[in-house]
């Protein structure tokens, strides 16, 4: 077999255009953040260097961060959860359904649509009933009166409503990629099995979940990576409201940056954000690293 000999140059050559996009667009802007998160700075005016007071104010004296936190590192738990879900609704995708594309293609439709749109979607579905709020009419239907809630203004009950319409819209995104993963066992080890007397879920825990396991890990990664993130939904339906009841780490971060003025607060926020992902992209790497030498 002839192997093409590229000298280190060349290869540079094609590397660099993309290395540097890539830092201009992602290390840079987080340096940036890291020394805004320095400043006593509104983002528009001049600005006052102050050390460590942000991040001092931030873990110490800010009564919304805590709180906040608690419901991103909950958004991300309720996030993985899901997996196995995606992951046995895949499972009997495969096995029971001749041709599955379509149901999976099905489930994967909320993902394609605009964040905006299912907001808006599940804010009419959460209404009263006065305002033709589908979820409580139906209960009232069901004599379940005492089960109507004001699911968005509820502080108590209203981030549960957005961990559901979150699982809701990415549960079709994650069976998905957890079919894929699946249709690319080979069939042969699950015929040797059937042979040996594996069927069924002893097939499945045996076969499917280890050798299925690097694609697992990249449905946890993104699930808990996109629930820190989350912003967009929330500030659809909720704003961070009611009494920052639904806040999380990014809105907290867009209203101090941007509604109070606090820019050099809000990337302190930001800079902080950008630790938690580098340690639970860590983290989550470790433990699959782990699983993967305990399955092979």
């Amino acid at each position: 077999m002839n192997v093409l000999r590229v000298s280190k140059w060349t290869i540079a050559a094609f590397v660099l255009p993309c290395l540097l996009l890539y830092v201009g667009l992602v290390f840079i802007p987080i340096l940036v953040s890291l020394y805004s998160g320095l400043l006593d700075w509104n983002g528009i005016g001049e600005s006052k260097f102050i050390g460590l007071q942000n991040f001092k104010t931030l873990l110490f004296d800010d009564p919304v961060f805590w709180p906040s936190v608690k419901r991103t590192l909950m958004f991300a738990v309720f996030s993985m959860a899901e997996i196995p879900i995606a992951l046995f609704i895949a499972i009997l995708l495969n096995r029971f359904i001749k041709r599955p594309n379509f149901l999976v293609s099905t489930y994967f439709l909320p993902v394609i649509l605009s964040v905006v749109i299912v907001g808006q979607l599940w804010k009419t579905i959460y209404n009263p009933a006065a305002m033709g709020g589908m979820l409580n009419q139906v209960l009232d239907m069901l004599n379940l009166h005492s089960w109507t809630k004001s699911w968005l203004t509820d502080p108590k009950i209203a981030m549960y409503a957005l961990y559901f319409v979150a699982l809701w819209q990415y549960l079709g995104y994650h069976t998905l990629i957890q079919f894929t993963g699946i249709q690319n066992i080979p069939s042969d080890i699950y015929e040797a099995a059937r042979i040996d007397g594996a069927e069924g879920l002893k097939a499945d825990w045996h076969i499917t979940f280890p050798m299925n396991i690097p694609i697992f890990k990249i449905s946890i990664v993104l699930a808990f990576i996109g629930s820190l993130q989350a912003f967009d939904m929330i500030m659809v339906m909720t704003a961070g409201g009611p009494a920052h009841a639904t806040d999380v780490i990014s809105t907290h971060m867009y209203n101090m940056s941007f509604l109070s003025m606090k820019y050099g607060y809000g990337s302190a926020i930001a800079a902080f954000l950008v630790v938690l992902c580098l340690i639970a992209t860590v983290i989550i790497n470790l433990i699959f690293n782990r699983l993967e030498k305990k399955f092979t």
